[in-house]
């Protein structure tokens, strides 16, 4: 089968590449991206590999790179990306690219830390701008304060008792103070964080015992940190002192708060004179600013120019690199030796590839490619689009297939959104889900080019097929069900005849149309529900469970006989006749013989019963196919039939039934024991087959062919397997599926469940919002629907498309990786993960967002 169907073909080749041409060689496969490399040289530390030294400085130029992108953004300015991808450069190149990187750096830190130092100064100057004008209020009124600390000064110069407060004093105040002289009170002046603020005020207090005057004000416009950017707020203070001690305690208090400390003039003259000259710095520093500031963004828009394709030609090489790194060298040391996984259709492309690097590089020695026979399991590899790689996302998030396995993938494609669409069965939310699909497929393009680092989106645009599908099929559902926003569309007309009057069917609750009467059903609608089950509250709940019960059982039952025939494809194609014989056919029939028996109960019953029927073949009359299947399982006769009743459906259901229910028992055993005794059996005889005989007479030679063949012609995949191992896996892999086949069946009520659920809660959505004014008269109820529209409309999206919708693609995600995947598909393999520049510049680009 076609590779959209199994994984790609595979083989291991042998790459040998001269020196001079294995850069040329590994950009043009990285390229292609259709290459993976294995390493040659695991044990070798990866400070220890040839090309180590080409590595770091590829990292320390995506380290520069980096510091340039960030002091570009920060600055605001935009990049330039033409979304084109440049080729690797030659090695000759990363010369010329790390001059030019390091003198970009450098430029640029020199112009940051001249920058840093004027902000600093600038900084300085205007703190000192707001102490000179905020000192001469301080001056003028402290004279009051002061004279009461002159006060407080005698006082305690007259007791004298405290030694503390003594020296705090110092003897020169005490001397002042008992001769009547005035105190000459020194201070300091400073600035410091406004929250920093009232500790400090406290510490001050307690440190200095009371003798300290402290005066401060705000700086109303915030002021900018020269380390950091950030805008930060401080206040002015001015503390007023006596002594040398307090002025020392004071200072180691400053000191402590990081508070900045400025000298200021006392004379009101020699203020005014210095802060005549700090206004003059300060403009001068505003020019010198200036002009830093446009030659350092002068820099950074020339860089950011080019920084999308440095970052790319600098990860290009790394790349390289780190692949050559993979490489083993010949014993000459002129020739690279590498292997790798290819697919075998793409072999002459790579072959190409291969003779235009040799062609750049200037080589005269072609590459060789040669294939390799292997019994490693290879990579597996399918081929997707930008339409099938959602959905083969899905299929690798449960494991990634093994090698040439079935791939679910296209299976999927249309089960998934149908499965989905029998639990979200609404025209109305279908369509908002399809539109939104529809609208991120037609705007693909610019979308994708934005890039952006959003998690959800990136989900939601990267399965917008998957969304725009679940939507087309979920309106499908929603016209064969009549829902949309909970309402029914009335397009043919209904096909039961009304009698009554509108008030008493709209009106009377318990009013029921008896289906078995010409005088109120016609024909069947022609497609999909008849729309007068909308309003047919006392038995719509019943009739819809009935319907939606049923299918679902009915869709389970072929959907998982659908996956067990996938198994048989995989069967033929690994040539694996043990478990076609022995797996699959038991399987079949167990599934066949029991639950799609139940199925066809369920249509022997639509075209066997009808209410316009008589007995026996009226609706009184039909069986409960639950019970009915109960009974077969235990061989238990049916009930007693009321007057004019069958028991059974058809003639000799009770004696068909028995045997369909014994086989499907003996397929127990076949499938728990028919594979491992044909292996003991297999085994047993490759080790009574007589030894070959050879031409040199060499007997352990025929023993130890003899062993290999016998261990090729093993069952497949029991070949290293202990015979014990075998029975406990096959009963294992038995059990597994007779209780599954039961639970799974069951599984799928979930897709009734959730149908009903989901048109429950858009009934009572409207009937508790919108139905509200639509009830009233007048001209206030159109004002009040307005309103009422909004919040309908966002509990809509919100709770029925969003959150509903969520909770279906959930269990449809579970209904296919447990109950159907689980029939045929192993998911145990690995994946196939090219040597990609692409992937590589992806997932660069992604942690660059990231940080």
């Amino acid at each position: 089968m076609g590779s959209l169907f199994r994984s790609e073909e595979m083989t291991l080749c042998q790459l040998f590449l001269q020196s001079e041409a294995a850069y040329a060689c590994v950009s043009e496969l990285g390229e292609l991206g259709l290459v993976q490399f294995r390493d040659l040289n695991p044990d070798v530390n990866a400070f220890q590999r040839k090309f180590v030294n080409e590595v770091r400085r590829c990292d320390e130029m995506e380290r520069k790179l980096r510091y340039l992108e960030k002091e570009i953004k920060k600055d605001g300015i935009p990049m330039l990306d033409t979304g084109e991808s440049p080729e690797a450069p030659q090695p000759r190149e990363m010369i010329d690219l790390e001059a030019t990187f390091e003198k970009l750096e450098n430029e640029l830190r020199e112009v940051n830390q001249n920058a840093e130092a004027l902000k600093r100064n600038f900084l300085e100057l205007t703190e000192l701008k707001h102490i000179l004008r905020k000192t001469q209020v301080f001056f003028d009124e402290a004279a009051p304060t002061l004279t009461l600390t002159r006060s407080r000064y005698q006082q305690m110069a007259d007791s004298q008792k405290d030694e503390e407060q003594v020296q705090l004093l110092g003897e020169e105040g005490i001397r002042a103070t008992q001769q009547g002289q005035n105190l000459k009170l020194g201070f300091v002046a400073g600035v410091i964080l406004r929250e920093r603020l009232p500790a400090f005020e406290r510490m001050l207090w307690r440190a200095c015992r009371g003798n300290v005057f402290l005066r401060q004000a705000m700086i109303e416009s915030p002021l900018e940190d020269p380390s950091n950017g950030d805008q930060v707020f401080k206040s002015v203070f001015i503390i007023f002192f006596q002594g040398d001690q307090l002025k020392t305690r004071v200072k180691k208090i400053c000191e402590g708060f990081r508070a900045t400390l400025y000298p200021c003039p006392e004379a009101p003259a020699d203020r005014r004179e210095m802060a005549m000259g700090v206004m003059t710095r300060i403009e001068d520093l505003n020019t010198v600013l200036g002009q830093t500031q446009d030659h350092r963004h002068r820099v950074l828009v020339a860089a950011a120019k080019n920084l999308k394709n440095w970052f790319v030609k600098v990860r290009k090489i790394k790349a390289i690199y780190h692949t050559l790194n993979l490489f083993n060298l010949d014993v000459t040391q002129k020739c690279l030796i590498a292997e790798c996984w290819v697919p075998v259709l793409d072999t002459e492309t790579i072959q190409l590839a291969l003779r235009r690097g040799t062609e750049r590089s200037g080589s005269s020695v072609p590459p060789i490619l040669n294939r390799m026979q292997t019994f490693e399991n290879p990579p597996t590899y399918n081929r997707t689009n930008k339409f099938t790689k959602a959905f083969q996302a899905l299929i690798d998030a449960y494991g990634v297939a093994n090698y040439r396995e079935m791939n679910p993938s296209p299976y999927t494609i249309i089960t998934f959104p149908f499965l989905f669409a029998v639990m979200f069965g609404d025209l109305g939310h279908g369509s908002i889900m399809m539109l939104f699909g529809l609208w991120m497929i037609l705007k693909e393009k610019p979308l994708a080019a934005k890039k952006s680092d959003n998690e959800i989106w990136n989900i939601f645009f990267g399965g917008r097929y998957i969304i725009f599908l679940m939507g087309a099929f979920s309106m499908y559902t929603g016209l064969i069900y009549n829902d949309i926003f909970s309402k029914s569309l009335n397009i043919f007309g209904s096909q039961w005849r009304i009698v009554y009057n509108t008030s008493t069917v709209m009106d009377n609750k318990v009013l029921q149309l008896d289906p078995g009467s010409d005088a109120y059903l016609q024909y069947p609608y022609p497609f999909g529900m008849d729309p007068i089950w909308q309003v047919a509250s006392a038995n719509k709940i019943i009739f819809q469970n009935a319907y939606k019960m049923k299918i679902s059982i009915i869709f389970g039952v072929v959907h998982m006989i659908f996956g067990v025939s996938l198994s048989l494809l995989n069967h033929r194609y690994f040539r694996n006749r043990v478990s076609i014989l022995f797996e699959f056919i038991p399987q079949m029939i167990f599934l066949i013989f029991l639950f799609f028996y139940m199925v066809l109960l369920m249509f022997i019953k639509w075209f066997k019963y009808s209410a316009s029927n008589v007995a026996p073949n009226s609706s009184a009359c039909a069986p409960s196919i639950l019970i009915t299947f109960i009974n077969m399982v235990l061989f238990k006769a049916p009930n007693e039939p009321t007057k004019n009743c069958e028991a059974y459906m058809y003639a000799g259901e009770g004696f068909f039934e028995k045997l369909l229910v014994i086989i499907a028992v003996l397929c127990i055993p076949w499938m728990l024991l028919g594979k491992p005794i044909h292996i003991m059996r297999e085994r047993k005889h490759q080790n009574l087959k007589p030894i070959e005989p050879v031409e040199n007479g060499d007997a352990e030679v025929g023993l130890n062919a003899q062993e290999h063949g016998g261990e090729a012609a093993a069952a497949h995949g029991h070949d290293n397997e202990e015979l014990s191992e075998v029975f406990i896996h096959q009963a294992i892999h038995t059990i597994e599926y007779v209780l599954g086949s039961v639970s799974h069946t069951a599984s799928y009520l979930r897709l009734w469940a959730l149908s009903l659920a989901h048109a429950q809660l858009a009934e009572v959505l409207w009937n508790m919002v919108l139905a509200i004014p639509l009830k009233k008269s007048g001209f206030s109820p159109a004002i009040l629907l307005y309103l009422v529209f909004g919040a309908w409309a966002a509990l809509t999206i919100g709770i029925l498309v969003l959150m509903e919708g969520l909770s279906a693609f959930l269990h449809t995600l579970r209904l296919h990786w447990v109950e159907f995947q689980s029939k045929f598909y192993v998911g145990a393999g690995y994946a196939f993960q090219p040597f990609s520049f692409e992937a590589i510049l992806e997932a660069g680009g992604q942690a660059a967002t990231e940080e």
